[in-house]
């Protein structure tokens, strides 16, 4: 794979799943038994935005440094994103935190003593930073591993309850069908945990395609949440992005709608910007 989260981290898909992300978390920790997250495309955990790969970019300027200054925010919307800005940390003149938060760094911020992580990285150069990175963290296991294969190994839990964040780089040409594939597998085994798909809209006929497939598989409750920063479509930039969220909490519908249409317009490029919910089955 030639995919280096790096150029992207902090933009407005980033901001858009682990704003989500974190909502997803902390309801977890509302009850005292444990938990299990499992990442299966976990990257590096946490990136440097003042990198020469961020810098060359500036993505994040259109994401996490659009949220720099949330005076024009009310309280409600304020609070919904406390949590995820909590980890992301002191955003300096121009937006930018000293080390942006990648999936697995925000969900061991909510782990407790007797809560697990598994973390999976194909890439060996991403693998490296990521074990290093949570080498002393006796909660989390991590695994140079191809995420699809950490999941099927992985589900169920002996938890019981957990997140699993499925969150592909999407440079293959089946991965589309992989992680449909692997999803029902994991499913089927663990019917009961909380799965958060992440994709990037790119090709409608695709996404029409997964959403059919998904609504046909007997899958309960799956929310669909889309997000489109707008603007032109001629520069083959990604403008759309989408998290499915499976076993979503009671909760969580509302705060997302919320949420969403915040940062729809917060993180907007030009016309065209917006959000849609729906439920895909089970609501």
């Amino acid at each position: 794979m030639n995919y280096r989260h790096g150029f992207h981290a902090g933009n407005f898909a980033d901001v858009f799943k682990h704003a989500l992300l974190a909502r997803l978390l902390l309801y977890l920790t509302r009850k005292e038994t444990p938990f299990r997250v499992i990442d299966t495309h976990a990257g590096e955990g946490a990136y440097d935005l003042a990198a020469d790969e961020a810098r060359r970019t500036g993505e994040w300027r259109g994401g996490i440094g659009r949220l720099a200054d949330l005076s024009g925010a009310d309280a409600r919307l304020r609070d919904l994103l406390a949590p995820y800005l909590a980890i992301v940390g002191t955003l300096d003149e121009e937006g930018r935190p000293a080390l942006y938060p990648g999936s697995p760094l925000i969900a061991t911020h909510f782990l407790r003593a007797q809560d697990r992580a598994v973390f999976c990285e194909l890439r060996p150069d991403a693998f490296e930073t990521l074990q290093m990175r949570f080498a002393r963290d006796k909660r989390v296991k991590t695994l140079h591993l191809d995420g699809y294969v950490g999941l099927s190994a992985f589900t169920p839990p002996k938890e019981r309850r957990g997140l699993v964040l499925v969150d592909p780089p999407f440079e293959q040409r089946d991965e589309t069908e992989r992680m449909l594939k692997t999803f029902l597998e994991a499913h089927r085994k663990w019917p009961t945990g909380i799965y958060a798909l992440w994709r990037p809209i790119k090709d409608e006929a695709e996404s029409r395609w997964l959403l059919g497939a998904l609504g046909a598989s007997g899958v309960k409750k799956i929310l669909r949440l889309d997000l489109s920063v707008g603007g032109a479509d001629d520069d083959q930039k990604l403008r759309r992005t989408g998290l499915l969220v499976v076993n979503p909490p009671f909760t969580f519908a509302e705060e997302a709608r919320e949420l969403s249409a915040f940062l729809a317009q917060r993180l907007a490029q030009g016309a065209g910007a917006g959000v849609e919910i729906e439920w895909v089955s089970g609501e």
